[in-house]
This record gives C-alpha cells, sequence and structure tokens, in this order.
C-alpha cells in the first residue's frame, strides 16, 4: 500500500501541473461561459423554489375549503327555495 504521504505528493503534484497548463484556462473560460448561460436563463434557487411550493400548497388548500363553502351555500340555498318557493 503507498504511504499517505506519497499520495499527498502526488496530488499535489497534479495540481501544480494542472494549474501551470492550459487546462486550468479551460475551466476558467468554462465557468465564465456557464456563468453567462444561466444569468440569462430565469432559474431560482432551491429555498426560493421550496417558498413558492409550500405558498401554493396553501392557495391550494384555501381554494378547496372555499369551494366546499360556496357547494355548502349552493346547497343551503337550493333547499331554502324548495321549503320557501316565491309565489307570482
Amino acid at each position: 500500500m503507498l504511504n499517505q504521504k506519497i499520495l499527498d505528493e502526488i496530488s499535489t503534484k497534479v495540481n501544480d501541473l494542472v494549474a501551470q497548463s492550459p487546462v486550468k484556462d479551460v475551466e476558467q473560460n468554462m465557468r465564465v461561459l456557464l456563468s453567462g448561460v444561466f444569468s440569462k436563463l430565469d432559474l431560482v434557487t432551491r429555498d426560493e423554489f421550496d417558498v413558492q411550493q409550500e405558498m401554493l400548497m396553501r392557495a391550494r388548500e384555501q381554494l378547496n375549503k372555499l369551494e366546499e363553502r360556496v357547494n355548502e351555500l349552493e346547497k343551503k340555498l337550493k333547499t331554502s327555495k324548495t321549503r320557501n318557493p316565491k309565489k307570482t
């Protein structure tokens, strides 16, 4: 098995080589390119998405309650009309 010190040295040397090579420039250019692309997209963070999803769930719950209430009131209205029809 390799010694941890040897692995650390190899890793350091590879990182140094990459930092001095064109690969580092390509990495930086890709980051700039991707940042530009992402800034043009209409993206939101996960936190913003979760907040909006929670608000939507609450709105749906309220809508369901209101629909139930309207249905109850419509039933009461129909019932009261059948019990007390207006004479014309």
